[in-house]
This record gives structure tokens, sequence and C-alpha cells, in this order.
């Protein structure tokens, strides 16, 4: 019995990590020359030093990305602050502020005003239970009324931080399990986390060890054009490198993104792509963190919402970045390193070496119409399986998302292995 995953981002990592116990041989088809997908992290030439593809920000409250870090040997390769802080600066004023929530499910945090957003009151948090109660076809900027302070302060960046879409246009769905999984649980589940090295360091490569030590077959630069089916089961693969059989109990589980699966299954529902996202890096002179450690600081009125400083290295992500995406690198790097300059207390200071990424597929559309087209783990072909954050995990296209489906993924072709082994006893 053979498991066939095809795409070696983090859902189908995940789907085969959970699976390397299965009994199954696991056989990963990646068309890129590496693992990761958008979470991949390279060697830069222009930089001298390793980047990540994008920045992601990971919380403490993520239990399937921890359960699958866990899994790994990898939970020690992220890095944060002791304590839930979320440090701002609003670029347009120099305010400087820190969210600071409180442990435990009631939020006392919001009765200090050292600890919330300037220019919000306590009763102004209600807001967070109309959200709550939000229908699926509501928007975020229908709940949260915009032009308050605690909109501009508190609610915008958090929505376009977790769902790459503004307010306008975000689906309040969307935020409600980012909320009950992380914030309403109070500080312990809401600290931020990153990778203490590089993305590739902490979620990918300790996967690859893992389940090339389980036996797993990795199949990189094999791109796959097409699924062979008959009478309503897969029966081969077409790929780069020849024709793949695939056995009457084998299983297929598709993790590529939406764009790509939809060419592979005939007919099937997903959403449409949203917003790019663009991520700017610069080598700084000097280190602005000690070795290992990281800091993030969120942006108000400025280009960039983001900014991550990891030793010499300063990244911003523009969230929704579709104004933007098509300036020229020079323009975005030069906008962008005003808005850094400040977060290091040195507006005066030259802009160094900068690399400017453009994700234009970074994540589906999380609109209240296009979720309503997520499509389910299982499909109508009995042995395929479908994995991917643009699955109906009901949650946003985060890392946490992606590794959720993977693992719901495993846990159907783990459901069918035991429907075949009672039917062959």
């Amino acid at each position: 019995m053979r498991v066939h995953i095809i795409g070696a981002g983090l859902a189908g990592l995940a789907a085969a990590v959970h699976l390397r116990a299965s009994g199954s041989h696991l056989r990963l088809y990646e068309a890129a020359p590496r693992a990761g997908g958008r979470c991949r992290s390279y060697h830069d030439p222009q930089l001298g030093c390793v980047i990540d593809n994008g920045n992601h920000l990971l919380m403490s409250g993520n239990s399937s990305v921890m359960a699958y870090l866990d899994a790994i040997g990898a939970r020690d390769r992220l890095t944060g602050p002791a304590t839930a802080d979320y440090p701002f600066l609003d670029v347009s004023t120099g305010a400087r502020w820190t969210i600071r929530p409180t442990r435990g499910r009631i939020p006392w945090w919001i009765l200090d005003a050292g600890r919330r957003a300037p220019g919000t009151t306590p009763a102004s948090y209600l807001s967070v239970l109309r959200l709550l109660q939000a229908s699926p076809h509501q928007t975020v900027a229908e709940i949260i009324k915009p032009g308050t302070d605690l909109y501009r302060n508190f609610w915008e960046p958090l929505t376009v931080a977790a769902l790459n879409t503004a307010p306008a246009y975000a689906a309040a769905a969307l935020m409600c399990p980012v909320l009950r999984e992380t914030f309403l649980k109070g500080a312990d589940a809401c600290r931020p986390l990153m990778a203490r090295i590089s993305l590739g360091d902490a979620l990918v490569d300790p996967a690859l060890t893992a389940l090339a030590a389980a036996g797993a077959e990795l199949r990189f630069g094999c791109r796959v054009r097409s699924l062979i089916t008959d009478l309503n089961v897969v029966t081969g693969l077409e790929t780069d490198n020849g024709p793949v059989t695939v056995e009457p109990n084998d299983i297929v589980i598709l993790a590529a993104p939406a764009w790509v699966s939809e060419t592979l299954v005939p007919g099937l529902s997903v959403p449409p792509p949203g917003e790019p996202i663009v991520n700017v890096h610069y080598r700084l002179a000097q280190p602005a963190t000690p070795a290992g450690e990281v800091k993030i600081i969120g942006l108000v009125g400025g280009l960039a919402q983001w900014v991550f400083l990891h030793g010499d290295l300063a990244s911003v992500t523009i969230s929704a970045a579709g104004a933007v995406a098509e300036d020229d690198a020079d323009v975005i790097a030069a906008r962008c390193w005003r808005d850094v300059a400040l977060v290091l207390g040195q507006p005066q200071a030259k802009e160094p070496p900068a690399r400017v990424i453009k994700e234009k597929r970074a994540t589906f559309a999380q609109t209240p119409q296009a979720i309503a087209r997520r499509p389910d783990a299982a499909t109508d072909i009995t042995n395929l399986l479908l994995a991917g954050d643009w699955t109906a995990t009901g949650l946003p296209a985060t890392i946490e998302g992606a590794v959720r489906s993977g693992e719901r993924a495993a846990a159907l072709a783990r459901d069918l292995m035991g429907a075949q082994r009672t039917k062959a006893a």
C-alpha cells in the first residue's frame, strides 16, 4: 500500500509526517527542486545570507503547527518573546504602543490603558462579541466600525495580517477561529513565534530528515501533469519523469496549490486567488537583535504592516499589496526603508542592500464569496484526498491552516487504509 502525496509544501509535508507510522510507503512528488512551497528559504547572493521567501508569524496557540514541530523534533527552532507583547509604531505620528494580553480567558488587559491600543476604551473591545457572531456573508468592516481608533490601531492591522485582505472585503467568519484559538485564550496562546534561523530550518528541513528516516521517497523536480482515473478511482499519474501506476489500494493526496489542483481535477471547486504579498529584506550594517533572537513590530499608517528584525536582517511585509506589487523593486524598497529606519530610530540612515520578493499568488481571496468555494478534503474520487490552506479548514490561509489541512488528509487516509484492511480480512 502506497500513499502518493503531490506537493511538498507544508500541507504535503504535514500529511506525510502524520502518516509515517501508518504502515504504508510514502512517495512525495514536488515540481520545484526543493520542499517548502511558500515557506521556502534560500541563500540570496545579493544580500549574502539566507532569507525566507516570505515572513510568517506563528502563535503559541497554533496547535497543529506545534504538534507538527513536536513530531519532527523542531519546536526549539522557534523563538519569540517570553510574554505576548505586540509593539506598534504609528509612522505618521511617531507614537509607539504595545498590545499586551494578560493570561487566562478573562481579558483583564483591556482595562489597562498601557496594555491596549491608544484611543480605545474597554467598552470598545466588546466589538469582538459581534465578530464572533458574524454570518458567513459579512465582512469585518460591516461589523467593526471603520474610522475609529480601535479599527485603525487594532482590527485593521490584525485583519490584514491574518487574512491578507482589507477589512472592507475580508470575511469576518475567518477571523473568528483566529481569535478563539489565540487572543481569546489569553497570553499563553497568543505569544508571537518566529523561526530562530529560517523557515526552512524550522519547518522544512527537520521534516525531510524525519521522512527520509522513515523510508519515504522524495521526488523533487517531478511535476505531476495529470491524474489518470477509471471508474472514479485514480489509477495513475502522468509526471515529467514518466507515468506512475497507482495500485488499487493506493491513496493519492493532492497537496498542490489551488490553481494547480483545479487543472488536475476537472470540475474541482477552488477559491480564486487573492491579493499579492510583497516582502522586502534589508541587510543591515549592524545587528538589530542579538544572534538567534527575532523581534516583530507592527506598523500603522505606513506602506508595510510588519517589520521583522533578525540579527542584521530587517524584513518587512506588505499584505494586500495589489496597489504596489507592480511597482519597481527599487521604488518599493526605498518607500519601505523609510518605515524601517523609523523603527530602528535612525530616520536619516542610508538604505542598505535590499531584496524585494513579490508573491503574486500568496493566498486565496479570503472574502465571503470565495470561502464558499473551498472544497472538503474528501472528494468524489474514491482514493483522492485534498490538502492545502485553500481547502475547507475553517481557518485563514496561514501556516496553521496548511498544516491542519495535511493533518486532516492524513486522518482520512488512515480511515481508508483501515477500511481496506478490514475488507481484506
